[in-house]
């Protein structure tokens, strides 16, 4: 029977739990794809459009299992490929491992067809761990390293394999001078911090009267010991956007996500607060966070790299959340005044009757916030939700309403578009029987999304529910930019690089063998969600949106959101033209703050 170094790489991945591996093939990864077939495709090879997707889908299983995410690809160019949806998981802070071919060791140096000097490639994006496989006994050690140091630093890994290497026949590292034995698996302490910073953290938190939590996604797993501190602290939560599936935002004193694609009530809880307890977030901008010499606060966090970054922390507490919360509710005064708790209450009441009246303003074809509130009311309590990048961001961020066991996410701190329709894939690998629902600007579903919807036609007869929906935001604008320009330079449209050529995508998914259906009436909205919800295949909704739908800035009165968009629907340009200067104004207070940045969409953990 075969024994090469190809074969054992894919047993050694089925040890490790690997059960599928997102690539596109090529020469420079023969002999792997060999041995896939050899295997009977045991662990399952997902074939994507573009290496990049095969990334992207490896970061979306990663994001929705917590386990790492596995992507293969070719030397030179497939190698060059990956290196954006490698950059997502480095900045969101997601396990991934890429296998990436490499000539032949003889051609090396040599100038050699698709020769690339992939260390120097890597060494940034898989700077935690990246090494070369040249002798059979070298990979065990190698690719279980790969897999520890990703999930110890929550970052990617690299392993590259020049191509005869991989056919090489595979010989165990010995007991001799110079060999590295190794094996597989890994188990986690609970790390928990010391008694005297649990008490000076309980204290700082019972002296304070209008206590505020900030989350991120590193709190996920201690959902019921935030609303328990929360509960006895009568204080309100904000969510980092990668965050948001950690709280249901059906608990009244959840104000919602924060920063400029946040919400009214987590501004007014930054603003507001004395006491600020951070808990598994390094939500980067601080100027959405309260003044400098305002709050008392405390961050908890399990990297202690990151501990005490973005505010004046008092108390830093390196530990697990939910372990370290645990500790500290026993130190905790339930507070009987309720005052501080209920104007959050009100603050958050208050702000979605106000997402549901902007929802439903008129405008021609279709309000884009229309489509999340009527998704928000829809979605299964187990929905997996992604969005890409621009204005879906926003409307994400602050229309949907997360309850039960929905989990969502995007591509935060990279905040790359395209990120959406293959992390979509990804979650259906990683659960298929859950539906997923993807929010696409036309932007982003030009770039690669529909190339992508061929993935999704090729596999979703495996899914045990076969729910994917993929909305189009359909505008044909780059509408996230042009309000960026708008506010940043004060300067209208520039349509020679925002108006996108018009397609329809409905024609388009219906080509690749999926459902679609086209949305121009405000009130076919909720019935196409409806159809898509209980579509027996996946189904791409074509939305026709208005593109001057303002991404309105948290900081803004809420009545003067409600001014903006009643000179919308009496289509006032004079009005109109006053109160969008007003919006512009408020957007420039945080933008220049960020103004070397290419989106200034907040993301963060």
């Amino acid at each position: 029977m075969t024994n090469t170094v190809a074969d054992f790489l894919l047993e050694r991945l089925r040890e490790w739990g690997v059960r599928h591996v997102f690539g596109y093939p090529g020469d420079g990864i023969n002999g792997i794809l060999g041995a896939f077939g050899r295997a009977e495709d045991e662990p399952r090879f997902i074939q994507s459009r573009h290496e990049e997707m095969s990334a992207f889908q490896a970061v979306g299983y990663s994001k929705f299992t917590g386990s790492p995410g596995v992507c293969l690809a070719t030397s030179g160019p497939g190698a060059i490929h990956l290196l954006n949806g490698l950059y997502d998981a480095k900045l969101d802070h997601v396990p991934v491992v890429a296998i990436v071919g490499q000539t032949d060791r003889s051609a090396m140096g040599g100038s050699y067809l698709q020769e690339v000097d992939l260390l120097s490639l890597f060494k940034d994006v898989a700077g935690d761990y990246v090494h070369v496989v040249n002798v059979p006994e070298q990979l065990p050690n190698v690719l279980d390293r790969a897999f520890r140091t990703a999930l110890a630093r929550r970052a990617p890994t690299a392993l590259i394999i020049p191509e005869d290497v991989q056919e090489l026949e595979y010989a165990a590292p010995t007991h001799d001078f110079k060999m590295v034995p190794s094996s597989t698996g890994i188990a986690w302490p609970e790390t928990s911090p010391g008694g005297e910073a649990i008490t000076r953290a309980a204290n700082i938190l019972n002296e304070a009267t209008r206590p505020a939590i900030l989350v991120g996604q590193g709190a996920r797993g201690a959902r019921a010991e935030v609303e328990q501190v929360a509960d006895l602290l009568g204080a309100g939560a904000a969510k980092a956007l990668l965050g948001k599936d950690v709280l249901s935002d059906e608990l009244p004193w959840v104000t919602g996500s924060i920063g400029l694609l946040g919400t009214r009530p987590s501004y007014e809880l930054m603003r507001d607060c004395d006491a600020l307890l951070t808990v598994g977030s390094n939500f980067p901008y601080t100027q959405f966070m309260p003044e400098l010499d305002q709050a008392r606060a405390i961050q908890i966090d399990i990297d202690g790299s990151r501990i005490g970054m973005r505010y004046p922390y008092e108390v830093n507490i390196v530990g697990d959340a939910a372990s370290t919360l645990r500790a500290l509710v026993p130190q905790l005064r339930r507070k009987e005044d309720r005052g501080w708790r209920e104007t959050i209450e009100a603050n958050v009441s208050r702000w979605w009757q106000t997402m549901d009246d902007q929802a439903h303003v008129s405008a021609d074809p279709v309000n884009p916030m229309r489509v999340f509130h009527e998704f928000s009311t829809r979605m299964p309590e187990d929905a997996i939700v992604v969005a890409d990048s621009g204005t879906a961001a926003n409307w994400y961020a602050r229309q949907l309403r997360f309850r039960g066991r929905m989990r969502g996410s995007l591509s935060g701190t990279l905040a790359s578009m395209g990120a959406a329709v293959p992390y979509l894939i990804g979650a259906k690998f990683a659960h298929p029987d859950r539906p997923a629902i993807a929010f696409e600007g036309d932007g982003a579903m030009q770039m690669n999304g529909m190339a992508e919807l061929l993935t999704i036609s090729h596999y979703w007869r495996e899914w045990a529910d076969p729910r994917a929906v993929i909305v189009v935001l359909h505008n044909g604008d780059l509408n996230q930019v042009t309000w960026e320009m708008r506010a940043l330079g004060g300067a209208p449209k520039l349509a020679e690089s925002q108006t996108l050529p018009d397609i329809s995508y409905a024609e388009v998914a219906r080509a690749a063998g999926l459902e679609a259906r086209i949305v121009t009436d405000p009130d076919d909205v909720g019935p196409a969600c409806d159809a898509a919800l209980a579509a027996e295949r996946p189904m791409l909704l074509d939305v026709h949106c208005n593109a001057d739908v303002p991404p309105i800035p948290p900081h803004a009165d809420i009545d003067q959101m409600k001014n903006t968009l009643e000179a919308m629907i009496a289509g006032d340009e004079d009005r109109l033209g006053v109160v969008k200067q007003g919006l512009l104004t408020k957007m420039q207070e945080f933008l220049p703050h960020r103004a070397s940045s290419k989106r200034p969409e907040e993301r963060g953990r």
